[in-house]
């Protein structure tokens, strides 16, 4: 949203830094976990980035470097940008059995945490509307603009900025008193409210997240290649998943939450208490077989709403077809690939035929 031309008087400093701690309490009204302010400064990320994709870890990630300078220089995304406030929410759901023991059943599929429920991103969009709408009530008409992963945003690199955390050694962001299972939510805006000061790195000697990675992905403390990441592999990648990585990628059929599951600092984190974030249609109990036997209509109508539709139903059966050539050898299970494979895509059908070598051995 932007204003019209002098729509609002200047505001003293003592009545932006009133503001910003009403800004605060409304955003943890909202259901936000925290809120922070940071300036538009984004120059070490930018080198980071820029370094990033020019070792090309991004993969077919293209749109990383797709839109130039608008990613780091906030004001350029968006006009007249002089601060950025950054909200995190938490997103574990309550689970009966300890996710770290899915990994060792292979039988079962593992689903990263985070798109267990509903999409968060309307949600969060919607919360971060309403907590700029009430910036405006107070203030009057100001520029403002909402993002949830839904632009060229730099969101860790500005959450740790608004001192939400710092960024661990697997590049996601830590928070002390809540470890890493959160999401991250912006609102772009013209007020030059006082920022908040960023907390110093926690992470000292701790290399867990690099000891545990599969697909050894994070290949230098705070550098990750994505082209050997699960998550890519599961979610970004379109094309065939590396004939040598899938041994690696176990029952892991969207994501991989590895780095966070065995992080230290995670045993800090909170649950979740939103409702959408719930594990639904048993994603968090199923077995791959179960998800295997979805037909089309069936992926599409039960992942309505969920981060995995976007996927595709096709890259939904080259990954379970892929978790099921790393479990065991029972009947159930070669009769499901064997049955399944005259009727896919020919990307979907070499990973069974991938699979049924596998068990075959």
């Amino acid at each position: 949203m932007c204003p019209t031309p002098n729509a609002r008087a200047e505001l003293s400093p003592q009545r932006l830094q009133q503001l910003t701690t009403e800004i605060k309490q409304w955003g943890k009204a909202l259901g936000f976990q925290q809120v922070g302010v940071s300036d538009t400064d984004l120059a070490k990320a930018e080198r980071q980035l820029h370094d990033w994709l020019a070792a090309g870890y991004q993969g077919d990630m293209e749109w990383m470097g797709k839109h130039g300078t608008k990613r780091t220089r906030p004001a350029e995304l968006h006009p007249h940008t002089v601060r950025i406030i950054s909200v995190r929410m938490d997103y574990r759901p309550q689970e009966d059995t300890p996710p770290a023991n899915l990994l060792n059943e292979p039988g079962r599929a593992f689903v990263s945490r985070y798109a267990l429920g509903r999409d968060y991103h309307k949600l969060m969009r919607h919360r971060l509307q309403k907590l700029a709408e009430q910036i405006s009530a107070v203030i009057g008409p100001f520029g403002y603009r909402v993002f949830v992963d839904s632009a060229p945003v730099m969101e860790k690199a500005i959450a740790e900025k608004a001192g939400l955390g710092w960024i661990g050694k697997h590049t996601n962001l830590l928070n002390r008193d809540a470890g890493s299972w959160f999401f991250l939510g912006d609102i772009y805006v013209d007020l030059p409210l006082p920022i908040d000061s960023a907390t110093e790195n926690h992470c000292g000697t701790c290399q867990t997240c690099i000891d545990v990675c599969p697909t050894r992905a994070i290949i230098a403390p705070y550098q990750l290649d994505a082209r050997r990441c699960i998550s890519y592999l599961t979610i970004e990648l379109a094309g065939s998943i590396p004939v040598e990585l899938r041994p690696l990628l176990g029952n892991r059929i969207y994501g991989c939450d590895d780095c966070q599951l065995f992080c230290p600092w995670n045993r800090f984190a909170q649950n979740t208490q939103e409702a959408d974030f719930l594990p639904r249609h048993g994603l968090d109990t199923a077995t791959l077989l179960e998800l295997f036997d979805w037909d089309a209509a069936t992926f599409l109508k039960n992942m309505q709403g969920s981060a995995i539709r976007r996927i595709g139903y096709e890259k939904w059966q080259r990954n379970i077809a892929v978790a099921l050539g790393n479990g065991p050898a029972s009947d159930d299970v070669l009769l499901a690939l064997q049955n399944r494979l005259p009727h896919a895509s020919p990307l979907v059908q070499e990973h069974i035929q991938w699979a049924l070598q596998q068990l075959h051995k």
